[in-house]
C-alpha cells in the first residue's frame, strides 16, 4: 500500500494507555488516519460495557497486555513509548506517575514525545482528584443544563459532548498542534485535555449570545434548544419523527410551501410572542402524514426537513449509501473514518484486533525479550 493510501498521518506513530470512553475513540481517530498505533492493556480488567472485540472505538491497532506493576513490565511499556511520537493516557492524575512512566521519564528518553492526557477535570484543581462521568462534567461546565426542554429536566446527550466533543477530538487536536510543534523544533510536550474544558470550549457561540442578549438561562425558550417552533422535532401519523431546522427566511418560507402553509395567516417567524400558535400549527400538520412520506416531499428542496434515523436505519439512507458513511468490517456495521482527505486518503478502517505479544517485535523489542516476558507472566 502507497504511504498516500494509509492516510494523512502515515509515518506518525503512537501509544494508548488503554482505558474507557475518550482515550480510546482519540486512538481510533489517529489510527483511521493512517497512524500507526499499540495499545498496552493490564492484565486486571476495569469496567467491561460488552465484548471488546465488538468495540469499534478499539479499531485499527496492535494490542499488547503488559503487567505495568511489574519492573519488567514498566522497563518495556517505556521501550515501546520511546519508538511513538504521541502517547496517549486517561487515568487519574498522578497514575502513570505511580507506574513509572510520568512525561519527566518518558520526556528524558524521548524528547520529541507528545504526552497528550485525557482527563475529566484536569491535571490540576480542586476537582482534578475526583471520579466524575461524562453527565457530571457537561454539567458543571454549563452545557448540559441548556439541552432540554422547557420545564423538563435536562436531557443526558448520551456521552457525545463530554467524552468525544469536549474530550477526545480535543484530545486529537491537542496532540496533533503539538506533534506538528515536535515536528518543527524536536521539543515534545505535555497536552492537558480535559472534558470539562473542551466541553466549555463548545459552548463558545451560546456566550456571545448569551452576553449580546440573545440567548436566555432558562432551557427550551431559545432558537436552537427547541424553543423555536421551527428549529425542532415533530411526530408524525406513523408515531415516528421529524427534524425541523428552518431558521433562515428562504428556508422558512420552503417549509411552509411542502406543509401547505403559504396562504396561511400565520405569526411572523422571529415573533417570539407568538411561538406557541406556530407550534401548535406545525404540530398539527406534521401529525398528518408519515415521516417517510414528508421526506419524500421534501427532498430537492431548502426545506431543511429530515427524517430522525435510528442506528439500525441510517446506514441504508441513499445519501449515507451514497458517500460510504458506514461500512461493514468484521461483521459489524461502524462509521466510516473522517472526515475525507484529496490527496491522502484514509484506507478502510483495521478490525479490532486481539492481544499479540509479538507485537511488539514490530516496536523494537526483540523476540528473545518477548519470549522471556511472557513466560515470567509479565506480558500475556
Amino acid at each position: 500500500m502507497s504511504e498516500s493510501s494509509r492516510g494523512p498521518l502515515s509515518g506518525v506513530r503512537f501509544v494508548e494507555m488503554a482505558g474507557l470512553g475518550p482515550a480510546p475513540f482519540a486512538a481510533m481517530m489517529l489510527a483511521d488516519l493512517g497512524a500507526e498505533g499499540i495499545c498496552i492493556e493490564s492484565p486486571r480488567k476495569g469496567l467491561q460495557l460488552g465484548d471488546d472485540s465488538a468495540d469499534t472505538t478499539r479499531r485499527g491497532r496492535a494490542r499488547v497486555v503488559i503487567d505495568l506493576r511489574d519492573e519488567q513490565g514498566r522497563d518495556v511499556a517505556l521501550d515501546v513509548i520511546c519508538e511513538a511520537d504521541i502517547l496517549i493516557e486517561g487515568f487519574r492524575p498522578g497514575v502513570m506517575e505511580r507506574l513509572g512512566l510520568s512525561p519527566h521519564a518518558c520526556l528524558a528518553r524521548r524528547p520529541s514525545l507528545v504526552y497528550g492526557r485525557m482527563t475529566g477535570w484536569g491535571q490540576d484543581g480542586p476537582w482534578a482528584q475526583t471520579a466524575g462521568h461524562d453527565l457530571n462534567y457537561i454539567a458543571l461546565a454549563g452545557v448540559l443544563g441548556h439541552v432540554g426542554r422547557r420545564d423538563q429536566p435536562p436531557t443526558p446527550p448520551l456521552n457525545l459532548v463530554g467524552d468525544y466533543g469536549g474530550g477526545a477530538m480535543l484530545l486529537v487536536v491537542g496532540v496533533l498542534a503539538a506533534l506538528a510543534h515536535a515536528q518543527r523544533t524536536g521539543q515534545g510536550q505535555v497536552v492537558d485535555a480535559a472534558m470539562v474544558d473542551g466541553s466549555a470550549l463548545l459552548m463558545s457561540l451560546f456566550h456571545s449570545m448569551r452576553g449580546s442578549g440573545l440567548w436566555s438561562d432558562t432551557p427550551g425558550t431559545n432558537l436552537l434548544d427547541s424553543g423555536a417552533p421551527f428549529y425542532d422535532v415533530y411526530r408524525t401519523a406513523d408515531d415516528r419523527w421529524i427534524a425541523l431546522g428552518c431558521v433562515e427566511p428562504q428556508f422558512y418560507a420552503a417549509w411552509l410551501r411542502i406543509a401547505g402553509l403559504e396562504a396561511e395567516d400565520l405569526p411572523a417567524q422571529y415573533d417570539v410572542t407568538q411561538w406557541p400558535v406556530l407550534r401548535e400549527r406545525f404540530a398539527s400538520v406534521i401529525s398528518g402524514r408519515t415521516r417517510d412520506e414528508w421526506a419524500s416531499l421534501a427532498e430537492g428542496t431548502d426545506a431543511c426537513i429530515a427524517p430522525v434515523l435510528t442506528m439500525g436505519e441510517a446506514p441504508g439512507h441513499a445519501h449515507l449509501a451514497a458517500r460510504g458513511t458506514f461500512v461493514e468490517v468484521g461483521g459489524i456495521v461502524q462509521p466510516a473514518p473522517a472526515p475525507r482527505f484529496s490527496r491522502t486518503p484514509a484506507s478502510a478502517p483495521g478490525c479490532v484486533s486481539g492481544a499479540d505479544a509479538a507485537a511488539l517485535a514490530d516496536w523494537g523489542i526483540a523476540a528473545s525479550r518477548i519470549e522471556h516476558l511472557c513466560a515470567a507472566g509479565v506480558i500475556s
